[in-house]
């Protein structure tokens, strides 16, 4: 009997820690089917990608600093992966959105035997204007390789400061904890969730909340419930911005059928 309970118990654990390092990218599963198929990106804010990107980078740094729990590490690196994958078939759908865009207007005003031209943003351009709004996925890919590598090298001179070590894990789950802010804020500039995934925030809410009971289970740094807990009240308020704009629409609904209306991210 003992036995079996043993080998229950060990049994969970593995169920858990697979749920840990392959939970967090479940929900961009159905967004990354919604965006192929409605071929419209507008609804999501890239900047999800981007907050993503940072935290989990600042989390594998902080691992050398303080071991925790293996799982979580390999969660840290799934997420980048996916992460790059969203933010190429993002780059290509609006830059592919931008230049119908161009060609529905020269082909309004007659102009046939102009040369059809997007501007172009680049990374190495350092404009401000335009950062995380580049033009090629090369150029995310080149901005997340110098922020790992001056994070990295930050580290490696500080590493063996424990005050520099807490600070980056707290830096790490501060940064994800915020991972819903800019969907909360992109919700309340157009005073809608069209173009939103509800099931990708539904996802969100159960994955933090099972995220932070295993923080609290597994005696994590205490860095990761609280910022788990930060993330599960984003998590509801947009939640909540499904409900009242749903309830209370602050803008008319769009009678056109338009494909790219659909649920994109």
């Amino acid at each position: 009997m003992d036995q079996l309970i043993l080998v229950l118990n060990q049994l969970v654990l593995w169920v858990a820690a697979g749920a840990m390092m392959f939970g967090g990218v479940v929900p961009y599963v159905p967004q990354y089917r919604d965006i192929r198929r409605t071929q419209n990106a507008e609804g999501f804010s890239s900047y999800v990608c981007l907050v993503l990107l940072i935290a989990n980078i600042l989390r594998i740094l902080f691992w050398f600093g303080r071991h925790f729990e293996t799982p979580l590490l390999w969660q840290s690196i799934i997420m980048i992966l996916t992460m790059l994958i969203m933010l190429r078939l993002c780059t290509d759908i609006r830059v592919a959105s931008e230049l119908n865009t161009k060609r529905r207007a020269f082909a309004a005003t007659d102009s046939k035997d102009e040369e059809i031209k997007v501007p172009k943003k680049f990374f190495l351009d350092f404009d401000l204007k335009y950062f995380w709004l580049w033009s090629r996925f090369m150029d995310y890919l080149q901005c997340v390789l110098t922020f790992t590598a001056f994070a990295a090298y930050i580290t490696y001179l500080f590493l063996d400061s424990s005050v520099f070590v807490e600070t980056l894990g707290f830096l790490a789950v501060f940064t994800e904890a915020m991972l819903g802010t800019p969907q909360l804020y992109r919700n309340y500039q157009n005073k809608s969730t069209e173009g939103m995934s509800i099931k990708m925030v539904c996802m969100w809410t159960s994955g933090d909340t099972f995220k932070t009971g295993y923080f609290v289970l597994n005696q994590a740094p205490v860095q990761f419930s609280i910022c788990g807990l930060l993330q599960v009240f984003v998590d509801i308020a947009i939640l909540f911005q499904v409900y009242y704009y749903s309830r209370y629409p602050q803008k008319p609904v769009s009678h056109t059928v338009h494909t790219t209306s659909a649920k994109a991210l």
